[in-house]
């Protein structure tokens, strides 16, 4: 759900432009399953943002990037991050940015900012950043160097901005991912989302049962857990909600049977892309921070289905 409530001098940006869009309805901490080091972090920059941080010679928090397998709650904690920070959220899809007219894109990207600052204090959310760079390495040819020049702009604000605007940027594919945007400076933490694990898929199970007005307890949440071993939180909530459809379509409540009957038919993508996992997983270690732990991957190679997340 979108709506815009924001009426600043920069409110027919968003409404005309498209560049920009405010996000109303936002997830909170406790429709997350798993993720607790992610969390931990994100609680503990709230009041960071406030005179008493300003006064203790605390910087304010510049952003956050979130990389991981697909599927694996990274929109939803940036979505829950604006809740957390009791911020505005507003959503920039960068794929919005580039226009086919000489200029353009520079100029949009300058509004996006201008936008952004203007209702600072505020969260902006850079959505699935990876797409964004995946044309840089070709575009002196194709495209004149916009692409780099655009993202040069922006990684330019993000180290040197001073208004409160708090980047959140995910991305799925780190390979497409310039080594400049991982600078120290740009973003305050980089988190790894990996697949969950036994304890936080049964954690899942219980939000995703709750959360379509069922009652958790009348599931084995545990033999839930063991069943949906290297699933994502999005394909376990497809499995639930497919046998709602099934039993909604015969008048009556779904069963366990109507649920392993779900759950037999998805394919999780730990299958599917089980070669682009492992390779996500390498690239992780020594660079990120694990979302559901609180050590880094440093130490880590490869390791099994495990990590976070909830609905989408």
């Amino acid at each position: 759900m979108t709506r815009i409530w924001w009426r600043g001098k920069n409110a027919g940006t968003l409404k005309r432009g498209g560049l920009v869009e405010v996000i109303e309805a936002k997830p909170n901490l406790d429709d997350i399953g798993g993720l607790e080091c992610l969390k931990r972090w994100l609680s503990q920059r709230r009041p960071a943002f406030g005179a008493a941080a300003r006064d203790y010679g605390l910087p304010v928090p510049k952003g956050l990037l979130i990389v991981g397998i697909p599927g694996t709650g990274k929109s939803l904690i940036a979505k829950a991050t604006a809740s957390v920070l009791q911020l505005p959220l507003l959503r920039l899809d960068m794929g919005r940015v580039f226009g086919g007219i000489v200029g353009q894109s520079e100029a949009n990207l300058r509004s996006v900012i201008r936008t952004a600052e203007a209702v600072a204090p505020c969260v902006l959310w850079v959505d699935e950043l990876d797409k964004a760079c995946s044309g840089m390495a070709g575009s002196g040819g194709s495209d004149g160097g916009t692409s780099s020049r655009v993202f040069g702009s922006l990684l330019s604000w993000m180290q040197e901005k001073i208004k409160p605007v708090f980047v959140v940027a995910t991305a799925n594919d780190v390979s497409q991912l310039p080594p400049e945007l991982l600078r120290t400076g740009r973003f305050d933490s980089m988190f790894f989302v990996d697949l969950p694990d036994a304890k936080e898929r049964t954690s899942i199970w219980e939000i995703v049962i709750a959360g379509h007005h069922r009652d958790p307890r009348s599931c084995d949440l545990t033999a839930l857990s063991k069943e949906t071993e290297g699933f994502t939180g999005a394909e376990i909530e497809g499995a639930y909600r497919e046998a709602l459809h099934e039993a909604f379509a015969e008048g009556r409540e779904p069963t366990p049977d109507d649920i392993h009957t779900a759950i037999a038919a998805t394919t999780p993508v730990a299958k599917l892309m089980k070669e682009r996992i492992e390779a996500l997983r390498k690239w992780a270690k020594g660079r990120a921070r694990d979302a559901n732990t609180a050590t880094s991957l440093a130490d880590a190679t490869s390791r099994p289905s495990r990590r976070v997340q909830s609905m989408n």
